[in-house]
């Protein structure tokens, strides 16, 4: 199963509690260009969305993640390095990819929003032991998900409560960069947790009678998602969702799949699905696609978060056989 493993809440308390202080040293208006608008550097779609969607009118978005790009090995640009530089805030994910992160700490900028400060971060069982272990000859359910320094999971935004409270922080840090639309940031903020929190429910409903837990999928993304809505994740072979899984993984998963009732393998809009096809054709399941949302493209089932985040959900009810 799952393993959870919380960071300390003492720690937590107080890394939120410096990542919010941190924010901004701003005590007034920050919004420098010509249009008089709030200049913001998003590292990627996740980023970008709550920008937009809290800022509004008042501030200009640019993302360091072109649409389509793969945001894990992104490299900054001497020109986007330029952009930082030049804008009034930082919105990023630390420890989701490390060439945004040094790019940061080295800028001046004033305003630098760390999301992984503004929620708890957790490790939860990997793709190569738990579950699918369990029905092989020994259990290893001890490993780590791994992409930051510290081995906690990043991918907070597939979980609609935690995006939430990073989305709750956001605004509080815009609101301090640019105190003369401060209302508005706070407007727009509790309209989007509002629907954010009509989301968490949709998933909760939807996700409440299956006949199966367990999902398999190639990129090990959506450890949040599972504990949220009490499901188990299966990814195939690591962090790299193009990876060829081993021969003993692919009858790990053969077992755990028979036995579970798992029907689909899972793979993501921005890479090749060759490992998805590899494993479905050995199990003889079907094959679907579970974003992780990492950026939005033609391919994607949706012109946004919100919309995407429904096109999941509706592939894991037809996958794990909801009620």
């Amino acid at each position: 199963m799952n393993v959870r493993r919380l960071i300390p809440t003492a720690a937590l308390a107080s890394a939120t509690v410096l990542g919010l202080t941190a924010l901004t040293a701003c005590s007034s208006s920050a919004a420098s260009d010509n249009d008089g608008k709030l200049d913001v550097v998003a590292s990627f779609y996740p980023m970008q969305y709550l920008a937009e969607q809290i800022g509004g009118d008042h501030v200009s978005v640019t993302n360091l993640t072109e649409p389509g790009q793969e945001p894990h090995d992104l490299d900054v640009s001497a020109k986007q390095r330029g952009q930082l530089e030049e804008s009034d805030v930082a919105l990023y994910l630390k420890g989701l990819q490390p060439a945004v992160d040094d790019a940061i700490d080295q800028s001046g900028i004033k305003t630098k929003v760390d999301a992984a400060s503004l929620t708890g971060l957790e490790k939860h069982g990997d793709e190569v032991g738990g579950h699918a272990d369990e029905h092989g000859e020994e259990g290893h359910d001890d490993h780590g998900h791994d992409h930051s320094h510290e081995g906690a999971d990043p991918h907070i935004w597939l979980d609609p409560v935690k995006y939430a409270e990073v989305a709750e922080g956001v605004g509080k840090a815009l609101e301090k960069a640019d105190p003369d639309n401060a209302a508005t940031y706070k407007k727009n903020t509790a309209k989007l947790v509002k629907k954010l929190d009509g989301l968490n429910k949709t998933f909760k409903d939807g996700l409440k009678n299956t006949k199966s837990k367990v999902f398999i999928t190639t990129h090990a993304a959506f450890g949040y998602l599972a504990e949220r809505y009490g499901l188990t994740e299966e990814a195939i072979s690591g962090l790299d969702p193009e990876a060829e899984p081993s021969n003993k993984r692919v009858k790990e998963l053969q077992k755990m799949a028979k036995a579970d009732g798992v029907t689909t393998v899972f793979y993501e809009t921005l890479v090749s699905d060759k490992t998805a096809q590899t494993l479905a054709k050995d199990t003889g399941l079907k094959t679907d696609v579970l974003d992780p949302i990492e950026g939005i493209t033609d391919d994607s089932k949706g012109t946004d978060y919100i919309q995407v985040m429904e096109s999941n959900l509706k592939a894991l009810q037809k996958a794990l056989g909801a009620k």
